[in-house]
């Protein structure tokens, strides 16, 4: 939970960057979250709470990746690749994956 809210806490940082372990546990608390809404909107029968949750964590997932993407040693502009058809998030499932780079530009 603390990486969760460690990455909350720097919504706004989009410097410096983020371990693949403090990009992947804060992506598991966001996933356990928005199940969790799903299942109450389910139950209201409406989709408020999942659609207040994926804007109130827009920013913050969009800076949390531009530093995952920093460690790595790429720009966080390569989110955008996400636009591609079906290889576009194939590719930055690959970037997020990969190792801490030893030393790059954005450290």
């Amino acid at each position: 939970m603390e990486y969760f809210t460690d990455a909350l806490k720097n919504y706004a940082n989009f410097s410096g960057s983020a371990t693949r372990q403090q990009y992947w546990m804060f992506i598991l608390f966001y996933v356990i979250f928005y199940i969790c809404c799903a299942v109450i909107d389910g139950l209201l029968g409406m989709a408020a709470l999942e659609t207040i949750l994926s804007i109130a964590l827009l920013i913050p997932s969009i800076s949390i990746t531009t530093r995952r993407l920093h460690d790595i040693g790429k720009s966080g502009w390569w989110q955008l690749i996400v636009f591609v058809p079906i290889i576009g998030g194939l590719v930055l499932l690959y970037f997020v994956c990969q190792p801490s780079a030893a030393s790059n530009q954005y450290e």
